[in-house]
């Protein structure tokens, strides 16, 4: 990996948001749970490390008993161009179910086509393509 990659501590709900970020962008996901990796600080079948690799790449786990879980302010994740402009559609459509689009996917007046949207936990994405 040469950029940065996500990696998301969700409120036991690692195994949900990254199967969800499978069915949406594909590629492997590889779950360990907290007993996989002999940990006791949080419930044994909790995710301890998940990665998800592929045209997106994400790292994610639940929080262990002393840890904070995802909150954003004044972020988004930019998938801008990073796959065709059909692929962009369908992930959009995707992470808007059960979400909230705050701003729908069109087409703007310099031509670029782009939209933002909070999926179901939390996590915002701006996602844009160029005809």
């Amino acid at each position: 990996m040469s950029a940065p990659v996500p990696y998301l501590f969700f409120p036991a709900t690692a195994r949900e948001a990254l199967e969800f970020y499978h069915g949406v962008f594909g590629g492997e996901l590889t779950l360990h749970t907290f007993a996989d990796f002999g940990r006791d600080d949080g419930p044994p079948d909790a995710i301890a490390h998940g990665i998800l690799a592929g045209p997106v790449d994400l790292f994610g786990s639940d929080v262990a008993d002393d840890e904070e879980p995802l909150r954003t302010r004044g972020l988004s994740f930019a998938l801008l161009g990073a796959a065709d402009p059909a692929t962009l559609e369908r992930w959009f459509a995707a992470l808007s179910d059960g979400g909230d689009v705050v701003d729908p996917l069109v087409e703007r007046p310099w031509g670029a086509h782009d939209g933002t949207v909070v999926d179901r936990f939390g996590v915002r994405w701006l996602v844009g393509y160029e005809d």
